[in-house]
């Protein structure tokens, strides 16, 4: 089992770089275009030096920041890369960052947005939604990643009819968004239940969120959900977990906790051979200390 680390850090000073479409407003075009150039290198050098955190840290896994190329599909300062002064600089060095994560056996993986929802009735919406993703191919490509996961969006009044639209549109995504697709349950609409049926008619693997499938139940276990959830898999598979701030019986179980309590981990996922993302506040810190609690699990089995 790999254990992986979303986006950002706690403690470890290793920030990534945005900007904002107003202040991009102000500048030229040239202007602009060199400040985007920029926060492009920066990330990338950011991104470096995170995958050699995660390897000198024993993590496994890295979800890299949807918005790792700031503004990059936005409607009015969006851009293509090879418009940008060091364009093939830019790609270069995430390209060596691919390399990087290769070398030391780390995966990399992509959670674009909640705004980028495939199944919905706008096709402005889903237009956007496909433009999101096809940029975070772009990258993923450069990097080696194998996933992008997205939710399965909304349910409009007629979830049976919002899902055959979303394999519908599944089927017209671009081979390489359509290699990496993930899709991921939920906790307010789609249940394992739900999406599991998706998954086989269109061959995209079932990320189990369980901390999702807790507060949003289907009348199934974690076990048999973990055992259906494995079988989408052409390659690694890829779990969620996370604790509920306040508990279980707390108010707003969906919330997120800085850490992983060791109860919310399943018992079924130890010894698998799966990558198992941390969802929680505290980052590195919390998969240091989810890491050590796994360590003595399996030092105690018999």
């Amino acid at each position: 089992m790999r254990l992986g680390l979303c986006c950002q850090f706690a403690k470890a000073p290793i920030r990534f770089r945005t900007a904002t479409a107003t202040a991009l407003r102000r500048m030229d075009r040239a202007a602009r275009k060199e400040k985007l150039a920029a926060l492009c290198l920066a990330n990338a050098a950011a991104l470096r030096e995170a995958l050699a955190y995660c390897t000198a840290h024993g993590i496994g896994d890295f979800r890299v920041n949807s918005r790792i190329l700031p503004l990059r599909t936005h409607p009015e300062m969006g851009y293509a890369v090879e418009e940008l002064p060091e364009a093939a600089r830019i790609v270069a060095a995430f390209k060596a960052c691919g390399r990087f994560a290769q070398r030391h056996g780390l995966r990399t993986t992509f959670h674009p947005d909640p705004f980028v929802v495939l199944n919905s009735p706008d096709a402005a919406v889903a237009a956007s939604a496909v433009a999101e993703l096809t940029y975070q191919a772009e990258v993923a490509g450069w990097l080696g990643a194998d996933v992008i996961n997205v939710h399965g969006g909304g349910g409009y009044g007629d979830k049976t009819r919002a899902l055959q639209r979303l394999c519908r549109r599944i089927g017209q995504l671009p081979r390489a968004v359509r290699k990496r697709l993930t899709l991921e349950n939920d906790d307010r609409v789609y249940r394992p239940a739900d999406l599991l049926p998706v998954c086989r008619a269109t061959g995209v693997p079932l990320v189990y969120d369980v901390h999702h499938h807790r507060c949003l139940p289907d009348g199934r276990g974690v076990e048999q959900t973990t055992e259906l959830a494995l079988q989408t898999w052409d390659r690694e598979p890829l779990f969620h977990v996370s604790s509920p701030l306040a508990g279980w019986r707390g108010a707003q179980p969906r919330r997120h906790h800085a850490y992983i309590r060791a109860r919310d981990f399943p018992a079924c996922w130890l010894g698998l051979a799966v990558t198992v993302e941390v969802e929680a506040k505290a980052k590195e810190l919390a998969l240091a200390r989810l890491g050590r609690y796994l360590e003595s699990r399996v030092n105690a089995a018999p």
